[in-house]
């Protein structure tokens, strides 16, 4: 059995001296009632014939029907996701207003069992946040991904 891999890029700003991040609350009725734990890093799986990183600015773009930033990629990694799933993530410094967002879609038979299929939003609302903030409402695989980038930037600010 072959591991899913997806790939995303974590936009992070410095706002009032405050670090924020940018996560986008997943799309579709399973996730339309929920808060904490129904947010993601713009994210989408790649097949072998691309890189994690190529995979990573096109998913954003995808997602958020915008262009990837063109600051800097800083790798934080990957981790194993509770489904198996393999999510390598990048920091990417940059700003964008979540107002121009226009998110791709994706269908799916709705209500279940009903034979109609319909179209939903990949993610329906995007927002910065705190890492702070952020951290409840993100799915839990991918909590970590801001423990790295805090890191990263205490790093960075002390140097």
């Amino acid at each position: 059995m072959t591991v899913k891999r997806s790939a995303g890029l974590l936009l992070f700003r410095t706002s009032g001296g405050r670090l924020e991040v940018l996560i986008a609350h997943m799309g579709g009725p399973f996730w339309a009632a929920r808060d904490e734990g129904a947010w993601s890093v713009p994210k989408g799986e790649y097949e072998a014939d691309e890189t994690p990183e190529a995979a990573a600015r096109r998913e954003f773009t995808e997602e958020l029907g915008l262009p990837a930033p063109n600051g800097e990629p800083v790798p934080l990694g990957e981790a194993r996701q509770p489904n198996g799933k393999i999510v390598t993530v990048w920091a990417v410094e940059g700003d964008l207003d979540p107002a121009l967002v226009v998110p791709g879609t994706f269908s799916m038979e709705w209500p279940r069992g009903s034979g109609v299929s319909r179209e939903f939003p990949e993610v329906d609302r995007v927002a910065w946040c705190t890492p702070q903030e952020a951290e409840p409402r993100l799915v839990k695989g991918q909590r970590v991904f801001l423990e790295r980038l805090l890191e990263y930037v205490r790093g960075r600010d002390a140097g």
